[in-house]
């Protein structure tokens, strides 16, 4: 086990977590209420959003019980594993129709973090 790769890793998707809810979710949130979208969409919008945040709060919260924890390690290819196929998706997405996803900070959060868990374990 390498401690602080899964710190790093953990970190990473934290501050990610930090900056999605918080600030990025209140500036998302303005945005879709001010939208003309329908209110299911509006909803539906708000829960997605919210949901990937609180991903980045189990990824990150697994990697630290990991690096406290080692033998629990397997515990770690399932947040692999989600972290680098989200990643993927942000990546093919915005390869094709979805460019400006390439410029937003998701692709990079998830790659590194699952990464950084890879080289952990």
């Amino acid at each position: 086990m390498h401690y602080w790769f899964l710190m790093a890793g953990a970190i990473i998707s934290l501050a990610g977590m930090v900056f999605h809810g918080f600030i990025g979710g209140k500036i998302y949130m303005k945005n879709v209420n001010e939208s003309s979208m329908e209110t299911l969409t509006k909803s539906l919008s708000l829960v997605s959003w919210h949901v990937f945040t609180i991903f980045l709060f189990i990824s990150g919260s697994t990697l630290i019980y990991i690096a406290y924890n080692p033998t629990f390690y397997i515990a770690a290819y399932p947040v692999i594993g989600v972290n680098l196929l989200s990643s993927l998706l942000f990546v093919m997405l915005g390869l094709g129709r979805h460019r400006f996803l390439l410029r937003m900070p998701g692709a990079y959060l998830m790659g590194s973090t699952a990464v950084l868990a890879w080289l952990g374990i």
